[in-house]
């Protein structure tokens, strides 16, 4: 079937240039307007919890909670000052009626929590016009110019949940263009340096261009059919460059070794490089969407479109490499190797054998060393705290973090992120205040006050000394849920806190299904490619450990604060639960597109040769360099996107920099070599039903026939 794609490509790779220079153009038109379509809000909720449900019931029945934006003031003197007060009620009085609807001061509700301990810092908040989060943001847009217009010697700084969403958008947009303006030049010199030549160099950067403006054109379809958050943009962009230049890479180094065969002409390099390549690349684009459909088994907003997002990117990658690049190396032929720029110069492959076949001398003991390093590095993944998403994630300074912070270090601790206690079926004051006195009570709670009460419905909000995302919050929500309502009423409870606990509990629940999915489809998918139901088993086992290492490293960096300073953030104490689900996919599916590449060649030497020790020395010694580069090049879009000033957008980026790093040194280059050694033609084995199974459906372009059995001593080695 490659083969045959191949060929048919090549006769007609001119009007395969025409039709995707045809859409390219349309990408760039319309796809680019997929900034204007995202979603604001972050999609981290989890419809249909408590907490969400506690939500819905207080905007029902009490009306939104006016905190869209929250207007920090400070000055040198006293809220008591009566200038004081002018000066505020005069900036908020000058705001539009028909952007702002309400507004809540210290003046207007004489409540303390509004003020510091100081009382040289107060605070507003806002209700913005809008029945909707875009609706919302499109009021904040029109007047955020005049929130900080204060006179009188006061400062002020606007934040809350719409301030912080447009400065996590804003920052959003301007990331992406800042990372590709950095990873592009040092890509294109690292692709020279790979290829020694100009022209093929440029090939994986071309399908990675494309990729881009694909990502963004199926991310714009999305937004037609559903919500996609504006974080999507980010995953999608480096994940659609790292695997189309990945897949260029593989593809353009088959065409140039099948054109140094001698005699072959270019169709034939071409068929050839489909039939190998082009099938592995075709295995890992459909194992890496395998891995990211897991996304769409959960409810969060924020995971499901990236899983969308994702899958869609990953077809737009594996299409392109399929189309788009055999097209042009149709064109170009032996024009390939042209602009040569380090002629004379082969990268020297002996160096990776030579390691393989070292390696299977020893393989129990860098089997044991490896696994024993990985599980190690994973170790401090036990202690993890996990917490949410909010104005921490924005770059210190930020006027919308710079507000959350204030109003937790100077203001009445979790002023503006209380428990909430939704109280329904009961307008009984006397039981009401019977009740939050019992929740006040609780071990860790500080006071209670109602902040909204119409007919049958109240809601009470638990003040507590606890970070919001802690697990003594975490536990004080169990507590509070435990308390029994008012008689004949029901309460959900709600607020940030509780927000975490229904997402963990959401997340967990769903996490067994995610891995009978992504596990099994997986298995099956290598199953098809290799004929072997122990490879599939060895791969899915060795991605964990090398996950598992990875989200060591995550806590200790991201979450304890190692090379904070390096990586320029401030350390959040607590890890979104999102991400690490968010890492897991999309590293488990870039495992798998080095895994297939590196047993394909294995594959196709032991076929050969029935060697299992030569073919395991021959697939390293044949894929390494290219492995490595990969990885390497992966790295260098990974890193640029590592820069982004959103805390956690930085955090899966340099996650999944330390995982690659991980999984082409000592995973594919120690820990594959020493397992395919110790189980030896075990490897290659399936039985009966499933070896009839794979003779007749395996994903391969002829039929081999059956290896020689295997000497009982391994091939020399040297």
């Amino acid at each position: 079937m490659f083969e045959r794609w191949g060929r048919w490509v090549h006769r007609r790779r001119r009007w395969v240039l025409a039709a995707a220079g045809a859409l390219l153009v349309f990408a760039g038109l319309w796809g680019t307007g997929v900034f204007g379509a995202l979603s604001s809000s972050g999609g981290f909720e989890t419809p249909g919890s408590e907490s969400a449900k506690a939500a819905q019931i207080a905007e029902r029945d009490l009306g939104r909670d006016a905190t869209d934006v929250v207007i920090l003031y400070q000055g040198e003197t006293t809220v008591d000052d009566p200038s004081y007060r002018a000066s505020v009620e005069r900036s908020l009085a000058a705001l539009p009626p028909g952007k702002v609807l309400g507004t809540a001061t210290y003046w207007t509700t004489e409540s303390p929590q509004f003020v510091s301990e100081d009382r040289k810092a107060t605070y507003a908040v806002l209700e913005l016009a809008g029945a909707d989060e875009a609706a919302r943001d499109a009021a904040y847009q029109a007047v955020k110019g005049d929130l900080t217009d204060v006179g009188g010697g006061l400062t002020a700084k606007a934040g809350g949940t719409v301030g912080t969403s447009a400065a996590i958008n804003d920052r959003v947009a301007a990331d992406i263009p800042r990372a590709e303006t950095i990873a592009m030049p040092i890509l294109l010199v690292l692709l020279v340096l790979i290829f020694g030549g100009l022209v093929a160099a440029s090939l994986p950067l071309l399908i990675g261009g494309i990729a881009i403006l694909g990502s963004f054109t199926a991310l714009h379809a999305l937004t037609y059919v559903t919500d996609v958050s504006i974080f999507a943009v980010n995953i999608t962009t480096f994940l659609g460059l790292g695997l189309a230049i990945d897949y260029g890479l593989f593809m353009v180094s088959r065409f140039r070794e099948e054109l140094r065969r001698d005699g072959t002409s270019t169709e034939d390099a071409l068929a050839a490089t489909m039939t190998t390549a082009g099938r592995t690349v075709a295995v890992s684009g459909v194992t890496v969407a395998v891995a990211l459909s897991g996304l769409l088994l959960f409810d969060q907003n924020f995971l499901v479109s990236m899983g969308y997002g994702g899958i869609a990117t990953v077809f737009v990658c594996m299409i392109g490499a399929l189309t788009v690049l055999p097209a042009l190396l149709a064109v170009l032929g032996p024009k390939v190797n042209a602009l040569s720029v380090l002629r004379g110069r082969r990268p020297s492959r002996g160096w990776w054998g030579r390691v393989a076949r070292s390696v299977m001398r020893r393989p129990v003991v860098y089997a044991v060393t490896t696994v024993a390093l990985l599980a190690a590095l994973g170790g401090p993944f036990l202690r993890i705290n996990w917490g949410g998403v909010d104005a921490a994630a924005l770059p210190a300074g930020t006027d919308a973090r710079a507000v959350a912070e204030t109003l937790e270090t100077r203001f009445p601790r979790n002023a503006t992120s209380p428990i909430d206690a939704v109280v329904t079926g009961t307008s009984d004051r006397a039981a009401i205040d019977a009740y939050g006195e019992r929740l006040a009570a609780l071990p860790g709670a500080a006071d209670t006050a109602v902040t909204g009460s119409a007919g049958a419905t109240t809601r009470i909000a638990l003040r507590y000394d606890a970070d919001p995302y802690s697990g003594a919050a975490r536990d004080l929500v169990k507590r509070v849920r435990d308390v029994p309502p008012p008689a004949g009423a029901q309460v959900h409870v709600g607020g940030a806190a509780a927000d975490v606990v229904d997402e963990l509990a959401s997340l967990g629940g769903t996490l067994p299904w995610l891995a009978l999915l992504v596990g099994g489809a997986t298995f099956v998918l290598l199953f098809l490619a290799f004929g072997s139901v122990v490879l599939p088993l060895k791969a899915i086992v060795m991605n964990l450990l090398s996950l598992s290492a990875t989200f060591g490293a995550i806590v200790l960096i991201f979450q304890e604060g190692h090379l904070s300073g390096l990586l320029g953030f401030t350390a959040l104490g607590a890890i979104a639960p999102a991400m690490p689900i968010l890492m897991l996919v999309l590293l488990f599916g870039i495992s798998m597109d080095y895994e297939v590449f590196l047993l394909s060649r294995v594959r196709e030497e032991y076929d050969l040769t029935g060697s299992n020790v030569t073919a395991v020395a021959a697939g390293v010694q044949r894929t390494g360099s290219i492995i490595t580069s990969a990885a390497l090049l992966f790295i260098i879009v990974i890193g640029a996107f590592a820069t982004s000033g959103i805390t956690f957008i930085k955090m899966v980026g340099v996650g999944m920099a330390i995982a690659i790093l991980m999984d082409a040194t000592i995973v594919r280059a120690l820990l594959v070599p020493a397992m395919m050694r110790l189980m030896g033609r075990v490897n290659w084995w399936a039985p009966g039903p499933l070896a009839r199974l794979y003779g007749r459906y395996g994903i391969r372009e002829s039929v081999p026939a059956p290896p020689p059995e295997e000497p009982s001593r391994p091939a020399p080695v040297g």
